[in-house]
Formats: C-alpha cells, sequence, structure tokens
C-alpha cells in the first residue's frame, strides 16, 4: 500500500494537491456548520433507572424535572407589595401561555408560599420545564434568553436553570476555542521555526493541521446525520487536529530532509519518506485510534462524542500527512529549507545529548527505574482520596449571570425547592398504599420534605393532607413522589441519600429521578465498563506493537509504561482541581469533586498519544538492533535520534492543549492542563529514563517471542526492515539511472548508511 502511496504522491503531486485543495474548501465551507447540530447534553444512560424515572414522568403524567428558573427581585424590596404582585403574576401567566413551555408555577401562582420567597422577601421564583429533546430545549431557551429578561416596571426579571447553565457552556466553549486557536497557533510556528530553522519547512505542518482540523469538522458533521454528538468533543477537535497534525508532519518533514541531505534526489526522497516515516505515522495513528475506540463501549454519547471526533481527526490528520504533504515536498524539493532563519549542525553519531542521557541512565539502571517509577506513584497518590459528581454551574466562570442567578438562589432562599426530583411509581391502582413508602423516604438523612399524592410528609410524620396541588402526583395505574433534599445535588451526602432511598423495598417497583441518582448512574455505568475498555485498548495495543515489533516484552513493557505516566497526571487532576490548589492562579471554582467524564477521556486519549511517541522510538531501536545486534547501542542510537524530535513533537502538542487550559470552564481547563502535562511527562522523564533502564535490564530479552508467535511475526509483522527494503525497491525501479540512491556499492558500508527509520535526526 506505502508503496502505491509513495509512486501516486511522487509522479502526481499537482493532481494529489488540486484535490486536497478542493477537498478542503469542501470541509470547510460544510464542516463549518457542524456548531449548530451539535447537542449540549450526553451525561446520561439512556437505560439508566434515572433516565427512565424522568421518561415514565413525561409519558404517564405530562411533567419533568424543572430545567429553567426565573428569578424576580421586586424593585421596592418587597414582592408582596400591590405593583410587584400584579407584575410577578402577569409575568407568570405569559410564561404558563408559552407553546415550549410546561409546568409554569410561581411564587404568586401557588399563594404566596413561602418556598418561592427570598429570606428578605424581596425576590420570588418561577420555575419552568421547556420542552422537546437538547437542541430543541436550548432553542427554546436562547429565545427566553431575548425576550424574558430585563426591566419590567416594579420588577427585574432574571433567567437561569439548567438550560441556562448548559447554554453559558456552549457559548464559552466557542469563544475559548477562538483564543486557543489565536494563542496556539502563532506559538506553535515560532517553535516549528526554531526546530526547523526555516519558515518554509515551519509552514507545512500547520498548513497540514489546518487541513486535519476542517475535514475533523466534515467528519463530525456528517456523524451528526446518524447520531447525537456533544458540542464538548470540539475542543477535541482543535487541540488534535492541531497537535497531531503538526506532530506528524514534523516526523515526515524531518524525514524527507534527511533523506536530501544523505545525497538521494527528489523523487527518491518522497518516496522514502512515504514508505518509512508514512508508515510509521500510520501505524502510529491507528494505536490512538484504537485507545480512542475504547469510548464507543460506554453509554453515555458525550463520551462517544470524542470517539467520533478524536477517531475522525486521527484519520484526516494521518491521510494529510501521508499524501498530501508528500506531494507538497515533492513539489518544494531543496526549496523546503527555502527562508532559511538558521542553521543546525548536528553532532556526530555518538555524541549528541540524548546519547549521554541513554548512556548515563544504562550504566545505572536499576537506581534509575525504581526512582522515577517512585517519583510518579508519589505524585499520583491524591488520586486515591478522588470524590466524582457531574458539571453544574460553577463550571462557568464566577461573574456569569446564568451561575451568579442560581447562587443567588441557593442563597438567598431558605427551600430546596428547586431542587426537588421524582420518585415515579408506575404501575399501583391505590396511591393510597404509598403512604407507608413515602413516611419511609421522608425519615431518610438528607430529605427534607415528600409531596404525593396523600399529602406530605416531614421526618417520617405526615404533617399536611392532599390538597389541590396533590391531583398531580396521581395518574391512571401509577403515581410519583416529589423528594426535596436538605442536601446539595451534587455531592457525596446526596448521593448517600438516594442509596439509602433506593434500598427501601416498598413491595412495588419504583424508580428514583433527579440529579443525584444520574450522577450514581453514569458512575455505574461508566465505572462498571471501564475494565472492559481498558482490556480492549491492552489487546488492541499488544496485537499492534508485537505485529510491529515481534516482541512479547515490549508491548507489556509499553503498556506497563503508559500507565505510570498517567499516574502524575491523575494526582494532579485531584490536588488541583479537586482540592483547590492553585485555584485563585487559574482562575476557577473548586468544588471538592472531580468530573466523572474526565479521567476516562484522559486515560483513552493520553494512552493514545503515549504510545505514539512509543512506537517512534521503539521503531529506531528496534532498526538499530537489527543493524548491529547491540542492544546498549541501539537503545543509545534510538534515543538519540529520536529524542530532539519526540521532545519537540510532545511541546508543540502540549502548546494545544496548554492553550486548552485558559478556558472559562473548569473542566475544559482540566482536559487542557492534564493532557499538557500528560504528553510532556511521557516525552521526557518516561521516554528518557524509564525506557532505556528496561531495556537495558531486559537486554536481548526484549526481542524475543515464543516460537508460534515468532512464526506469526515472519509471517504478517510489519517490521521497519521489510519497509525500508520496499522503500529501496520502489525507488530503485523508479529511477535506475539518476543516481537517486547512494548505493552500498559506490564504496558506502552498511553501517556508514543513514538510519531510515522515522524520526529525523
Amino acid at each position: 500500500m506505502f508503496a502505491a502511496i509513495a509512486r501516486l504522491v511522487s509522479h502526481w503531486p499537482k493532481t494529489v494537491l488540486v484535490v486536497s485543495f478542493a477537498t478542503l474548501v469542501a470541509a470547510a465551507a460544510v464542516g463549518g456548520g457542524v456548531f449548530d447540530r451539535l447537542s449540549n447534553g450526553g451525561f446520561e444512560d439512556p437505560d439508566a433507572e434515572s433516565t427512565r424515572a424522568v421518561a415514565v414522568l413525561e409519558e404517564r403524567f405530562g411533567t419533568g424535572p424543572t430545567n429553567l428558573v426565573v428569578l424576580v427581585t421586586a424593585t421596592d424590596g418587597d414582592v408582596d407589595a400591590a405593583a410587584a404582585v400584579e407584575a410577578g403574576a402577569m409575568l407568570t401567566e405569559e410564561l404558563a401561555g408559552r407553546d415550549d413551555l410546561a409546568d409554569v408555577v410561581g411564587y404568586w401562582s401557588l399563594g404566596g408560599i413561602d418556598a418561592l420567597r427570598s429570606d428578605d422577601g424581596s425576590r420570588a421564583l418561577i420555575v419552568a420545564r421547556a420542552l422537546g429533546d437538547d437542541d430543541r430545549r436550548q432553542e427554546v431557551t436562547e429565545v427566553l434568553l431575548e425576550e424574558i429578561p430585563g426591566d419590567r416596571g416594579a420588577i427585574r426579571v432574571e433567567l437561569s436553570g439548567e438550560e441556562v447553565a448548559f447554554r453559558e457552556v456552549g457559548e464559552t466553549i466557542e469563544g475559548d476555542l477562538a483564543r486557543a486557536e489565536s494563542v496556539a497557533v502563532p506559538i506553535t510556528l515560532l517553535l516549528l521555526i526554531a526546530v526547523f530553522g526555516g519558515i518554509v519547512a515551519a509552514l507545512l505542518p500547520v498548513a497540514v493541521g489546518v487541513v486535519a482540523v476542517f475535514g475533523a469538522l466534515l467528519v463530525l458533521w456528517l456523524v451528526t446525520g446518524f447520531t447525537d454528538v456533544s458540542v464538548f468533543s470540539i475542543n477535541l477537535v482543535t487541540a488534535m487536529g492541531l497537535g497531531l497534525a503538526i506532530d506528524y508532519s514534523l516526523f515526515v518533514v524531518s524525514r524527507f530532509r534527511e533523506e536530501l541531505a544523505a545525497g538521494h534526489q527528489v523523487t527518491a526522497a518522497t518516496q522514502r519518506t512515504v514508505m518509512t516515516a508514512g508508515r510509521t505515522v500510520a501505524f502510529s495513528a491507528l494505536t490512538v485510534g484504537v485507545s480512542l475506540s475504547a469510548l464507543l463501549i460506554f453509554p453515555l454519547y458525550f463520551l462517544k462524542s470524542f470517539a467520533y471526533a478524536g477517531i475522525g481527526v486521527i484519520i484526516i490528520a494521518m491521510v494529510a500527512s501521508v499524501v498530501t504533504l508528500p506531494a507538497a515536498l515533492q513539489l518544494l524539493g531543496h526549496r523546503v529549507d527555502a527562508l532559511t532563519v538558521w542553521k543546525r549542525h548536528p553532532a556526530p553519531v555518538g555524541t549528541g545529548f540524548w546519547h549521554r542521557v541513554a548512556t548515563t541512565v544504562m550504566a545505572r539502571p536499576v537506581p534509575v527505574a525504581v526512582g522515577v517509577t517512585a517519583l510518579l506513584l508519589v505524585l499520583g497518590l491524591p488520586f486515591l482520596r478522588v470524590q466524582f459528581g457531574v458539571p453544574d454551574e460553577r463550571v462557568l466562570p464566577e461573574g456569569n449571570e446564568a451561575r451568579v442567578t442560581l447562587e443567588t438562589v441557593a442563597t438567598e432562599f431558605g427551600s430546596d425547592d428547586v431542587n426537588g426530583f421524582p420518585i415515579v411509581v408506575p404501575n399501583v391502582s391505590d396511591p393510597g398504599s404509598i403512604v407507608g413508602y413515602a413516611t419511609d423516604v421522608s425519615a431518610v438523612d438528607g430529605v427534607g420534605r415528600v409531596d404525593a399524592a396523600t399529602g406530605t410528609y416531614v421526618d417520617g410524620v405526615a404533617v399536611a393532607e392532599s390538597d389541590l396541588l396533590s391531583l398531580r402526583f396521581a395518574g391512571e395505574d401509577a403515581t410519583w413522589l416529589n423528594v426535596v433534599p436538605e442536601v446539595e445535588p451534587i455531592s457525596v451526602e446526596a448521593e448517600s441519600m438516594v442509596a439509602e432511598i433506593r434500598s427501601i423495598d416498598p413491595g412495588f417497583d419504583v424508580l428514583v429521578g433527579g440529579r443525584s441518582a444520574g450522577l450514581i448512574d453514569s458512575k455505574e455505568a461508566i465505572f462498571d465498563l471501564v475494565p472492559w475498555a481498558a482490556l480492549l485498548i491492552a489487546l488492541a495495543t499488544f496485537v499492534l506493537l508485537f505485529l510491529a515489533f515481534g516482541s512479547v516484552l515490549v508491548p507489556i513493557k509499553a503498556i506497563f509504561l503508559n500507565l505510570l505516566s498517567l499516574t502524575a497526571t491523575f494526582g494532579m487532576m485531584v490536588w488541583v482541581f479537586q482540592d483547590g490548589n492553585g485555584a485563585g492562579l487559574l482562575g476557577f471554582t473548586p468544588t471538592g469533586l472531580t468530573d466523572t467524564t474526565t479521567p476516562i477521556l484522559m486515560f483513552c486519549i493520553a494512552f493514545g498519544l503515549s504510545m505514539d511517541y512509543e512506537v517512534f522510538l521503539i521503531s529506531r531501536i528496534r532498526e538499530e538492533y537489527d543493524r548491529t545486534g547491540d542492544n546498549d547501542a541501539a537503545v543509545a542510537i534510538g534515543l538519540e535520534r529520536t529524542g530532539r524530535i519526540v521532545t519537540a513533537a510532545a511541546l508543540l502538542l502540549s502548546v494545544t492543549f496548554f492553550a486548552f487550559a485558559t478556558s472559562g470552564i473548569t473542566f475544559i481547563k482540566l482536559f487542557g492542563l492534564g493532557l499538557a502535562i500528560a504528553v510532556l511527562v511521557d516525552a521526557t522523564i518516561v521516554r528518557a529514563t524509564l525506557v532505556p533502564a528496561l531495556m537495558k535490564l531486559a537486554g536481548r530479552a526484549n526481542w524475543w517471542a515464543p516460537p508460534f508467535l515468532a512464526g506469526l511475526y515472519r509471517r504478517a509483522g510489519l517490521s521497519e526492515s521489510a519497509a525500508e527494503a520496499a522503500a529501496d525497491a520502489v525507488t530503485l525501479a523508479d529511477e535506475p539511472v539518476t543516481g537517486d540512491l547512494v548505493p552500498d556499492t559506490a564504496g558506502q558500508h552498511a553501517d556508514e548508511r543513514v538510519p531510515t527509520t522515522t524520526g529525523g535526526s
């Protein structure tokens, strides 16, 4: 396959570039519209008890959880003043008359109940439910934000609630994306100029990054035609689109320049680049894609969306790097070094910085391995006290109107009615049979009040009989209860409360809904599948690395090192974002909880990226070992040949992730900072110390495989030596006379030929 690609891009480079440019234009035109097709939800398991409770509530009773909160402030400070009462009643009627809202109730429509009035009497609440699916509710919210907030004579109106908060998160992320790109692209370009020493060579990876981003947006646009896709996945498209495309391009351009420096003519250099660096890039992209594909097994479409986005951007970045970029290099030829800013003079083989690092580590492999492993484990210790939660309004920046409104409701209203959650009893013919159950639920720690068709219950005692409002709880052969908690919905106490409620056996089926129950169900849906996702990643990675290197130990070591390199990142996640260390500096509000989905995302993404660098490094080591049979020399030269380029690639990728750390949304900030740290730790500390130490300790066993697997590798393996031989065959067949190659018969010995695995110098 790579031989065919090599001939295609070297013989028809203009055609390849024209097709690529046309595809880019189409992707930008169509894919740019994907933002209007993305959804803000996806955090619930569609088959969970809490989700089914909401579905039954809507189907059987025509109601559901409140998702909009209208905060009304009396201009003269008294919501019971005549003018405020009149204006508040009119606003309530206006909202109740809308077709896109349901369950509109307010302080004035309920006869002035204390639960919907602030402690000082200056504010009151109207609550409502926006109708429709995620997209429709967001449309309703946007209309309401245009029409409802503002001064209305005797009252001032503010709109917030779950739907408004989610909309604000989406709006903030769009702004963050633009800012992140404006920060990351110029810094990346400067770093590329520093790496290559020339402006033309530096611009090529940035161009491929642009292609990857717009191409991935087109992929997401197509996916939205079949399933829901989360708006948050756009962050991965931008970060990995720029980062991976630049990484892959860095290796391809470096290899092309290396081939030219070795004396090959342009066509031969292009073909050899595709056959070697292109092959390794494609293989590395496959390993990253495998890690991200594990997200598809989770039922939350929020997580699935990152798989769609990640796999899409990886495919586009890989194709652009292996096909489009070599075509551009074929046309540029030696002009790839045009507009040189500075020239680098590589140190002789065996004397460079990374060679010294490798030999120093291999001189003391046991102390280095033990010391670095201990350090990473210590840095990961905070993760042992992780407490999981889901995002709420506190992920928004301080001062955001939607957040301020909800914080006002939480602090100035003594009642927790806005946090009430349903318990649905789908099959009960006599509502009176729930009296005992409602009584038991009201006695659970954390429950403030239970409203039911049979009355109101507090602390295990009936405190009020049924009234006209109680009629809403009765349906045909079904009923439901409204539970008002005394604890924060997203908290450890709330989880304990729901767990105790679910442990009660009433003798009939019940479905507990609400945010607290949804948190428990989401955690179960995720963590029950984590072992299977980890097993999928481990098995697929093992198979891929075995096919690449023919070793049993190398894949096992790679998996172990990738897990170890993530410990520091996961420890930071808890120490900073859960515990709040550095919250003022980074600009976020600590909640004492860690978002449930973020560790899963970071694990799959960071594991794949770590394996990416592992492939580049081990490929070079294996090539040297095949050439010399000297394990220590192979490790030292392999690290020397790839150390600078892998470190540069990691730094470039981390720039895009660090840019997202400037986001105003807390979990996007965590996402960016965490992945940046993971990439840098892996590409520097792990690759520079643990890899050479463990390779030294294993010696020749690094490349051992049992006979039956060794035979399989000989038949189906994807060795670097085979790629090199194929590259020689292709270039010799295409240009037998021009002298594109420097043949061994011209006096160059095999051990003097330039190493031919991807990675550059």
